[in-house]
């Protein structure tokens, strides 16, 4: 996917409401632009929330819910940084990605291993959920743009339906996989034409720029995920047996690369605000 398939985001910020001002105490857009290098780093983050789930899980020795509980008390206390910032911040923004993939991942997971909640059902209640928090959102804010993630309430809207898109892509990207068994490269292949052909809706049918973000955003979940999983698991199983310590390490050390880079070269800024002192 471009820069231009949610970007095209911005032929929809243009009837949305106006972004806050920049100014003493107020903040400007707290969400990157979507470039090539968003996609990356998302589907990265991804694989990350698969592998990482999983081998926390293993090594710990907390349990399901142990890890879980840790690792939302990690996000908690990233989000608070990320919403303390008056600006979009790379390292603040991609760490939060990251570890609500972990939590996402590990949501989906307890219900189905330690409630035993259907994946069918998971699936259904995640996608409902998130219905609702597009429908608040849209309602207290006119526009689900993120172009204009610029106060508290829209960015508290931008994060819960952030993990609510890693949840339900964890559920439905399990039950893909478990009911039609395809195999990790199969499963990756059909995720990644589900998003290509969101691409062609968007480009030639003229499928709503927002909601192309979403659905595109979602389905890099599981496309993420199938990528981790042949990386990591044994090559019995039909992966490639790198484990999850080294297929975690590998992609962390690339999404570090990529962040730095954006934190230097402001890529993924947009234009105006590359041209304005940075906020603290």
């Amino acid at each position: 996917m471009t820069a231009d398939i949610p970007g095209a985001v911005e032929a929809h910020v243009a009837s949305g409401p106006p972004s806050a001002p920049v100014g003493r105490g107020l903040r400007r857009n707290k969400v990157p632009e979507v470039t090539p290098y968003f996609w990356v780093i998302k589907i990265l983050c991804t694989t990350v929330g698969e592998t990482a789930a999983d081998l926390l899980n293993e090594k710990l020795g907390l349990g399901l819910t142990g890890v879980s509980l840790l690792m939302s008390v990690l996000l908690v206390a990233v989000l608070v940084a990320q919403f303390r910032t008056r600006a979009y911040r790379p390292g603040v923004y991609w760490l939060a990605v990251a570890l609500i993939s972990v939590v996402g991942t590990l949501i989906s997971d307890n219900l189905t291993d330690n409630l035993g909640v259907p994946l069918e059902t998971s699936t259904v209640a995640f996608a409902v959920v998130l219905v609702v928090v597009f429908v608040a959102w849209y309602r207290s804010e006119r526009t689900l743009s993120i172009h204009h993630v610029d106060t508290t309430r829209r960015e508290s809207f931008y994060w819960l339906a952030v993990l609510f898109t890693f949840a339900l892509g964890t559920a439905a990207g399990d039950l893909v996989a478990e009911r039609m068994d395809l195999g990790y490269w199969v499963s990756a292949g059909l995720f990644a034409l589900a998003i290509a052909a969101v691409a062609v809706a968007h480009f030639a049918l003229g499928l709503d720029a927002v909601w192309s973000f979403w659905i595109a955003y979602i389905l890099t979940r599981p496309l993420g995920a199938s990528i981790g999983d042949y990386l990591s698991q044994p090559t019995s199983g039909g992966g490639l047996g790198l484990g999850t310590v080294i297929t975690s390490v590998l992609f962390l050390a690339v999404i570090l690369g990529l962040v730095v880079f954006l934190t230097v070269t402001r890529r993924d800024v947009s234009e105006p605000e590359r041209l304005t002192p940075r906020a603290g």
